[in-house]
């Protein structure tokens, strides 16, 4: 989170003061609003708040049908939620290398494609955007779905089209450590009715056939699913953060274009599929070796992050993933059910040499939408002394 202040805690009194913290109600109804502000904010014709992106991400493949005996194509990347939330549908994830961007590989992608395939899963990792161009035309070739991991992308853009918005569905993540946030909540955004249709019965199983007229427009039959309702005071946040957004962003690119301007005549700057449309959270910067790289992030301060010690982002901790255990009861355990016995995959340590190798020669640098000149000019000389030994 970067911005939070009065306007929040306002925002959380009106609904205290309404008695009305339930989703749906007869007084403020800030969960509606703020899935009317969403779909005008991101252009999306659909639009649920719920708990989380992983819950955003398991009822969007849900709701695409993926299921046991499915495959679906996760980068080597991301953190551990994008793969768990395949294993929660019941199906395969089949972990593919990031390239240069430090995004999925659409190479890769391509190569991975089986019979079993149902979708994609890019995800705009610290707010990179991926390649979507070429993943959605591998997608149409192939007849698959593109579910877009946006929750570390929150309003960034690919080609001026909001993440999230350009494949079958995206899900975006709000909590404490996104660019805008409810400290915990996410949401699906999709264009699809269907989808939309299912994902909110599979989101809320348990209330939205009971209270208001949440199933008025829905013709898909009730199902068994989950809950993942969030409560008014969520959404009262969620509003004020949206409003602040676009004013972020805006701060954390002209934040970072200083910097990378001062900076390109020394540096290395990784590769992005899209200059203007990142969220600008992070400055990344690639090295010749893993040893140069770890001498520039622990250079005095320079505060630098290595990717490759991110623990849950990148593919070699994923320990219920690598180790196969997909739930607790091994009934309910996609790696041992029937559906899925010729496509377990053969997941190793050593399988996405790419990715590692990249992350291990990578420094983030994160970047602040608040910094003064001053502090933007200290940051600046500490990058130049830090390359210059």
């Amino acid at each position: 989170m970067f911005r939070i202040g009065k306007e929040e805690i306002d925002a959380v009194t009106r609904v205290i003061e309404s008695k009305q913290l339930f989703k749906i109600n007869k007084g403020l109804r800030e969960t509606e609003h703020a899935e009317e502000e969403m779909r005008e904010i991101f252009g999306a014709e659909h639009a649920l708040f719920m708990t989380s992106g992983h819950a955003a991400l398991v009822s969007a493949l849900i709701a695409m049908g993926v299921g046991p005996g499915d495959e679906v194509i996760v980068p080597a990347y991301t953190y551990i939620a994008t793969a768990m939330a395949v294993v929660a549908a019941g199906a395969m994830p089949v972990i593919v290398e990031a390239d240069e961007t430090l995004t999925i590989s659409p190479e890769a992608i391509e190569k991975s494609i089986t019979k079993h395939t149902k979708a994609i899963m890019p995800v705009h990792i610290q707010g990179f955007p991926c390649d979507m161009d070429a993943i959605t035309a591998i997608a149409k070739k192939h007849g698959l779905f593109v579910l877009e991991d946006a929750c570390q992308a929150d309003g960034g853009t690919y080609k001026g089209k909001r993440l999230g918005t350009i494949g079958t569905a995206g899900a975006l993540s709000f909590n404490y450590f996104k660019v805008i946030s409810a400290g915990e909540g996410g949401a699906l955004l999709t264009n699809d009715k269907s989808i939309a249709d299912k994902a909110l019965i599979y989101h809320d199983s348990s209330a939205v056939a009971f209270f208001g007229e949440q199933l008025k427009d829905v013709n898909v039959e009730p199902f068994c699913g989950n809950e993942y309702r969030v409560g008014e005071i969520s959404s009262a946040i969620l509003r004020v953060q949206l409003g602040r957004m676009d004013g972020i962003l805006d701060d954390l690119k002209r934040v970072k274009k200083t910097v990378v301007d001062a900076i390109s005549d020394v540096a290395t700057l990784v590769p992005t599929n899209d200059p203007d449309g990142g969220c600008a959270t992070t400055l990344a910067l690639r090295f010749d070796t893993e040893a140069e790289a770890r001498a520039f992030a622990t250079a005095e301060g320079v505060n630098g992050t290595v990717p490759f010690d991110t623990g849950k982002h990148v593919y070699t901790n994923w320990t219920p993933i690598m180790n196969k255990t997909g739930a607790l009861n091994p009934l309910m355990d996609p790696f041992k059910m029937e559906a899925n016995k010729d496509i377990v995959p053969d997941y190793r340590a050593d399988m996405c040499p790419k990715t590692l190798d990249y992350l291990s020669r990578t420094v983030y640098m994160m970047m602040n939408p608040d910094w003064t000149k001053e502090e933007i000019d200290a940051k600046i000389a500490v990058i130049r002394k830090a390359l210059a030994k």
